[in-house]
């Protein structure tokens, strides 16, 4: 009896084997889970991340100006040691761009990245000549992904995944602009005519179902996770004279610790031995304005360490990744901040899964998301909640304060140990849905 043809899946992917990238993560780590399912994988991605030499993986530039220089402002920084020469070169390009980049905006004022569908359309088509699919897997990021898949899919007429990691239209708003008008209309298209279209908040899939009715049971809801990122045993967690507070990551104003500052101000009038006991490590970028100028204002700021972006230690060779994880791991408590935008109603920050992975405390500021909430709340973390509807995040700020305290207090009496508790958002168990879904519409290895 002969054996069945192995399932060949043509998956774009802007962003792909992009280190530190949540976009690039979200697909790159599902790659082995596909591959031991016994499906081959054909990888069109953008060209700012590294050549997988594991598969057959094409890195393709964008076709417009506008992308050209993105991606050659990113491979000559990474390439170029001097700084001097890299602001020379990318000088004369940008002149050269510069007549094409004004054109390409006026018509097409939209990411820069959008022309890149026009180099997967083609190299896909390419590809399918010499050997056929059996699904197009888009996922993004980028929009450019769903739409050359879903050229791709009209042309071969072969089944179309559509995995959304963010939403393409805010809560409660009117898309308006041409910009906004265009993303609107990619979330159309997937809901017309993706076979199966995934997104990755519940919120998000109902809001977009109500906007396009006609997308009924082929959307659904995935929890991207992530896998453990420690190979072996976890970097041993030992307490210091402070509590640790730690957060990793960029902040902004729609971003901003502000709700902490409130919170620890408060504590400074009303417990100060909890607020004295209190110190902030901020890794990846620096306080936020706002946050820094209350922290200036209310006498915060000689317990706040800002350490910047961590990079890969020239004497012992160790990347930045793996002494970010560590510090993860030396934090009393970790925080996280969900932001001040409509959009987090939709939205759960990769670093949800990252963080459930350390095993220690987290506390987090949720806005207007039960989702995110539940899922925190139900691996035994710290939730403050506040509405933006009702006055942003400040209204954390009493719980936050609240939960500083019982925090304090376990750390004072007996430490705030590990937890223990593995998380149970993995990439193994989402690319086994991915899998399950796509056998819905004959898209599974035999």
């Amino acid at each position: 009896m002969p054996h069945p043809r192995r399932q060949r899946w043509l998956i774009l992917a802007h962003a792909f084997n992009m280190d530190g990238r949540a976009s690039s993560q979200t697909i790159t780590d599902k790659i082995p889970y596909l591959r031991q399912a016994g499906i081959e994988v054909v990888v069109l991605s953008g060209v700012l991340g590294a050549q997988d030499q594991r598969f057959e993986h094409h890195r393709l530039w964008s076709s417009g100006p506008s992308g050209v220089r993105f991606e050659m402002r990113h491979v000559l920084r990474h390439q170029l040691l001097h700084p001097a020469l890299y602001r020379l070169l990318m000088t004369l390009i940008s002149l050269l761009l510069l007549p094409a980049m004004l054109i390409e905006r006026l018509f097409f004022p939209i990411e820069n990245s959008w022309s890149w569908r026009f180099s997967a359309e083609r190299r896909g088509r390419a590809l399918a000549r010499q050997q056929p699919f059996d699904l197009i897997y888009s996922t993004g990021g980028a929009v450019a992904a769903h739409l050359a898949a879903q050229r791709l899919q009209r042309e071969l007429g072969i089944p179309w995944l559509a995995e959304v990691h963010d939403p393409f239209v805010h809560p409660g708003t009117v898309p308006t602009t041409r910009r906004q008008r265009f993303f609107a209309g990619v979330e159309t298209l997937i809901c017309r005519h993706a076979d199966v279209a995934i997104w990755f908040t519940q919120q998000a899939l109902d809001s977009a179902r109500r906007r396009n009715p006609e997308l009924g049971e082929r959307g659904h809801v995935m929890l991207p996770g992530v896998d453990s990122p420690f190979t072996g045993a976890l970097p041993v967690y030992s307490p210091g004279p402070r509590l640790v507070m730690g957060h990793f990551g960029s902040l902004s104003a729609t971003r901003t610790l502000k709700p902490l500052m409130h919170a620890w101000h408060w504590l400074e009038q009303h417990e100060p031995q909890v607020s004295q006991d209190l110190e902030l490590h901020i890794f990846g970028g620096t306080l936020d304005h706002t946050s820094a100028q209350l922290a200036e204002q209310w006498g915060l700021h000689d317990r706040i360490r800002p350490f910047g972006r961590i990079e890969t230690d020239p004497i012992t060779g160790e990347s930045g990744r793996s002494q970010v994880l560590k510090r993860m791991r030396q934090c009393d408590v970790l925080l996280l901040v969900h932001g001040e935008d409509a959009i987090c109603e939709e939205y759960i920050p990769s670093k949800v899964y990252e963080y459930l992975w350390m095993q220690r405390p987290i506390l987090a500021t949720v806005h207007d998301n039960p989702q995110m909430a539940e899922i925190l709340r139900s691996e035994g973390h710290w939730v403050a909640q506040s509405c933006l509807r009702e006055g942003g995040s400040e209204l954390a700020a009493p719980e936050m304060a609240r939960h500083l305290k019982a925090l304090w207090g376990q750390w004072r009496e007996s430490g705030l140990a590990d937890s223990g508790r593995v998380s149970p958002y993995t990439t193994r168990a989402s690319t086994s849905q991915l899998m399950g879904w796509a056998g819905t519409i004959g898209a599974n290895p035999s």
